[in-house]
């Protein structure tokens, strides 16, 4: 008998719509592959519904009658993106809960959410990153310039925020809005090289895997504009000699395993001439069939409905996290 899911969506950040569509598409393939489902949603004020009831009349009212429902679920599939979601707090209440999870725990969560701990690890694993530094949203008037930059909340998803300056203008702007989504901001040198995502699976049995890598070309900034209107192109699989795929894949694996990332991660990198450049790790990666990681499973020969039906199969009580 086919496990019961209950898909949890929305949000209460920048990324609430991108979270339904992956919430809607993922609930639509496991009714269609048999699973029992019940659909969640975060609302942007932080009450939770189920379908289109309120759950209670205070945001605590609500989470409380979302825990009867994830009681009644043998697995819960968080397709949360961004704060509050994919950084690591949902698997934190079903960890409290002692319901299986899809995806990261805790702490992989959390420390792939924030872009400037993802560097601080790739780092210490001998992983390239771009140049650049942190700042705090009420410092940024003393930002100096210094070349082309690209400015990014350091936790966020969907490339709000992201913007590349070339001159001091442009840049305080840039650090003015990213300081709407966060308090912490990430300032990074322009990386010359082409962008490359890879996917990595840890499945039930713990084998890790990557399907073939995709390439984005969005022009000089992949951001959150090109992510949605239908202006950038991928290939898949990306064309790459096999000894360029070897790197970045191996590089992807040694990344989500340094981060301790369960289910599936989708790692960004930029491709230079003296190899891979990290980019950024998000943990519950854009999950409609059309988004960057079901496209690079379907290379593989790997349907949506599989993939989904996988992840649900690698899902675990978090706390013991994976490694």
């Amino acid at each position: 008998m086919r496990p019961r899911v209950a898909v949890i969506g929305g949000g209460q950040n920048a990324e609430h719509e991108v979270s339904l569509a992956s919430a809607a598409a993922v609930g639509a393939a496991l009714r269609g592959g048999g699973f029992p489902t019940t659909h969640l949603t975060i609302g942007r004020d932080g009450r939770w519904r189920q379908g289109s009831r309120p759950l209670g009349d205070s945001v605590a009212d609500s989470l409380a009658g979302a825990l009867t429902a994830v009681a009644r679920a043998d697995v819960v599939f968080p397709a949360v993106h961004g704060a509050c979601g994919e950084d690591g707090t949902l698997a934190g209440l079903c960890a409290l809960a002692g319901i299986r999870v899809v995806g990261s725990g805790v702490r992989a969560g959390a420390l792939g959410m924030d872009k400037w701990a993802t560097k601080l690890v790739a780092e210490a694993l001998g992983v390239a990153t771009a140049p650049g530094l942190l700042v705090g949203a009420r410092d940024v008037a003393g930002v100096g310039f210094d070349g082309p930059v690209v400015v990014k909340p350091a936790s966020g998803g969907s490339s709000y925020g992201v913007a590349l300056a070339r001159d001091a203008g442009a840049l305080a702007e840039a650090l003015r809005d990213a300081a709407r989504y966060d308090d912490r901001i990430l300032v990074e040198h322009v990386v010359a090289g082409r962008e490359i995502d890879v996917a990595v699976l840890r499945e039930a049995d713990g084998r890790c895997w990557a399907p073939p890598p995709l390439e984005i070309h969005a022009g000089e900034v992949f951001d959150t504009i090109a992510k949605y209107d239908g202006s950038a192109r991928f290939t898949v699989p990306a064309r790459l000699s096999p000894r360029q795929r070897d790197a970045l894949t191996g590089t992807a694996l040694r990344v989500a395993d340094g981060l301790g990332c369960g289910g599936v991660a989708r790692v960004d990198f930029f491709l230079t001439d003296d190899g891979p450049v990290l980019n950024e790790v998000n943990t519950m990666p854009g999950m409609t069939a059309e988004s960057q990681v079901p496209r690079m499973f379907a290379a593989a020969g790997v349907s949506y409905e599989d993939l989904v039906a996988r992840l649900v199969a690698a899902a675990r009580v978090p706390g013991v996290e994976v490694s």
